[in-house]
């Protein structure tokens, strides 16, 4: 943490009247959709300044759910979906040791050195796995990687349980193999 970020946290009680992590406590408790709607009722109602508020929201953010949480969140609404998910996940579990599963609010990353697959309930009736496969041709079910841009190179899209099939992993494991 830099050393003014740390100052202006060390001088919140006497210049807000509270702490961080009471402020936080409260924003927790409110609920907030928007970062504006934050910074409004600290500003107005708080009379908490600018950058104290800003600074208050933004670290609020910082208030990570549990990976269970996150998970759980990203599929309701759509728990026909969660069988895919984890048998996925069993899948990847088997490639070794080193594979960090990192839940993020609306996606999986799966990580060896580097991120190697990405698993994001699309709709509520398919999941997208993205795979990073630099290299490897397209094919009518490993499509480009659509909507994950970059961060992956294909795309599978995947409707039932049995989609995840020896063809699959196969590829998983591709893009695990490569991820060092």
């Amino acid at each position: 943490m830099d050393k003014a970020l740390q100052t202006m946290i060390d001088n919140m009680p006497e210049k807000t009247g509270k702490s961080l992590q009471e402020w936080k406590n409260i924003l927790k408790s409110k609920s907030f959709a928007k970062h504006s709607e934050a910074m409004q009722f600290l500003k107005k109602e708080n009379g908490v300044t600018h950058g104290f508020a800003n600074t208050i929201v933004i670290l609020s953010k910082d208030e990570v759910e549990a990976p269970e949480d996150l998970v759980t969140n990203q599929y309701k609404g759509k728990e026909q979906l969660l069988l895919i998910y984890k048998k996925l996940i069993a899948t990847i579990k088997k490639f070794g040791p080193d594979v960090v599963i990192s839940p993020k609010k609306g996606t999986v990353s799966l990580i060896r050195k580097k991120q190697f697959a990405l698993i994001k309930p699309a709709t509520k009736t398919r999941i997208d796995l993205g795979l990073k496969l630099v290299g490897k041709e397209e094919t009518a079910r490993l499509e480009n990687s659509g909507p994950f841009g970059t961060m992956c190179t294909h795309r599978v899209q995947i409707t039932t349980i049995d989609e995840v099939d020896q063809q699959l992993k196969n590829w998983l494991n591709e893009a695990y193999e490569n991820a060092t």
